[in-house]
């Protein structure tokens, strides 16, 4: 064995350029050519190599070894094949020819399993095909879209259109309940109006006529004030509320209102607080639950009206009956503005709507929980303010000064005759001079001539509303006093013109509260 190895690799062979007779064409052809074949065995490695570094998310086999050993050895026989042309060490070039065999024989085996994988690389026609179809993908999802919108808007057409139904519904409901209850009113007034003109001379039944003909009137206020508050309509005077105060103060108007056969409990927790809201809607509002529940025990019961804390943030005021309760169908139609289950002429339903937007309006809710046959309970949910104020500053309206008011030089622009006499009429009996004026243009004219000390307006006028001409008003004379006497507040229009410097009263006015105004500005 050890001498057939040493026969091997002897090398005592004759050089391959013997075979060639030395001839030099011969023998450089074989070198230019053999080193040409090596330099381009050697390179496929190194570019290989290169590959695998810039792509090292490829994954390589044994194939690839495999690949690359086969490659250098198929290099370095045409590297031997120019060294034996002068050597004979034809021995390491069986060697080496003897490795090239062993690397090539299982690249091959390894290379036929790879060709499904390389055929399914797609070529750049497949490519095109794919994305042609992704490209119809796109335009058919992007149709599908545009279709949905289409549907969308579609929709939320029929929505709106749904709203402006229920809304022309609410405004039918209003033309009947309401129109109903303000002709009881206007018969009360029109009627006593008309007694006084029979009978002026008879000093007793003018005066309860005319008491009669207030009370009336004072009715229409509420009902009015209910429907701007529903509407979000009528400028709230949002104050901080001592809930507690409140309800004390009220505990006999309620009591009074609820009537005899009624056994009413007040219930305050101590340390309540205060809560943002306008005092007069308050009031109203707990009023308008508490006559509700009286309506639900016709024959006599036990109404409790308990403010407590329902949480560190929030007070709760509950409104309980032992009435006849409500079924859950009636529950979740009892918010909807003119809905009643009352008899005819007995209510508007805007009782319960006109709490909620009140107590929406203060940041809060109001929650219904009500079985036939058990009773309701109201609840107002209402934030806390973080600073707790005395009942002194609740915001809730001082009474109307009895005595004379300062005199004052006071422009009046009013488009309604009969209303603009009666306020002028009420104004120059307190001792003020007043110059009318019927509408904005007019009044701007007379604010050319001379400067009033106090500029009284109504708001809902033709051509220029109040708003328009008390800042143009406030251009002319700063320093005028604005006092807006109205039924009808745009109150975002009011502060935009005049930055918050006005202050308003709602229709209608007494004597008094006018006087109360009137001084409160001029001080």
């Amino acid at each position: 064995m050890l001498e057939s190895a040493r026969a091997f690799f002897a090398g005592d062979y004759a050089p391959h350029g013997y075979c060639l007779l030395w001839q030099p064409e011969l023998i450089w052809t074989h070198v230019v050519s053999d080193a040409l074949i090596a330099a381009s065995y050697f390179s496929i490695p190194i570019a290989l190599v290169t590959f695998v570094r810039k792509r090292p998310d490829v994954e390589f086999g044994k194939m690839f070894w495999l690949f690359a050993l086969f490659i250098l050895s198929c290099g370095l026989t045409h590297v031997m094949g120019i060294w034996n042309l002068w050597h004979g060490d034809y021995a390491a070039e069986a060697t080496i020819k003897a490795i090239t065999a062993i690397a090539s024989v299982p690249t091959a085996i390894l290379l036929w399993p790879l060709l499904p994988r390389a055929l399914a690389i797609p070529s750049p026609s497949m490519l095109q095909k794919k994305n042609d179809e992704l490209a119809a993908a796109l335009a058919e999802r992007d149709s599908a879209l545009e279709q949905l919108r289409g549907e969308v808007a579609q929709r939320e057409r029929a929505e709106a259109a749904l709203v402006q139904a229920n809304k022309m519904e609410a405004v039918g409901q209003l033309t009947g309940g309401i129109a109903h209850d303000f002709n009881n009113l206007l018969q009360a007034i029109s009627g006593n109006l008309e007694l006084i003109q029979m009978a002026p001379d008879n000093r007793d039944k003018v005066v309860r006529w005319a008491g009669n003909a207030a009370q009336a009137t004072e009715r229409g206020a509420r009902l009015t004030g209910q429907l701007l508050t529903f509407s979000r309509r009528q400028r709230l005077e949002a104050t901080a509320v001592d809930v507690g105060g409140l309800l004390h103060d009220m505990s006999d108007f309620l009591r009074n209102s609820v009537g005899p056969t009624i056994e009413l409990d007040v219930e305050i927790a101590p340390g309540l607080g205060a809560v943002r809201s306008d005092a007069t809607q308050l009031e109203l509002a707990i009023l308008n639950l508490a006559i509700n529940s009286r309506d639900a025990m016709p024959q006599g019961g036990r109404l409790l009206v308990q403010a407590a804390t329902d949480a560190p943030d929030r007070i709760a005021v509950r409104i309980v009956d032992e009435g006849v309760g409500m079924t859950p169908e009636v529950v979740e139609r009892a918010l909807e503005p003119f809905f009643t289950t009352k008899g005819p002429g007995r209510g508007t339903g805007l009782g319960l709507s006109m709490a909620y937007g009140v107590a929406r309006a203060a940041g809060g809710d109001l929650r219904i929980d009500s079985e036939p046959g058990k009773g309701t309970t109201v609840t107002l949910y209402l934030p806390r303010e973080e600073i707790i104020r005395s009942a002194a500053g609740t915001g809730r309206e001082k009474s109307p000064r009895d005595g004379p008011a300062r005199l004052t030089d006071i422009l009046l622009v009013d488009d309604d005759r009969e209303v603009r006499q009666t306020i002028a009429d009420m104004l120059r009996k307190q001792g003020h001079q007043v110059t009318e004026a019927e509408n904005g243009p007019q009044a701007l004219l007379e604010l050319e001539r001379w400067s009033p000390s106090l500029l009284l307006l109504d708001f809902a006028m033709p051509g220029m509303n109040g708003a328009q001409v008390a800042a143009t008003a406030l251009e002319m004379r700063p320093d005028v006093k604005l006092l807006f006497l109205t039924g009808y507040s745009d109150s975002e229009a009011i502060d935009r013109a005049v930055d918050g410097r006005v202050r308003i009263l709602k229709k209608p006015v007494s004597a008094g509260a006018l006087a109360a105004a009137i001084d409160a500005l001029i001080d």
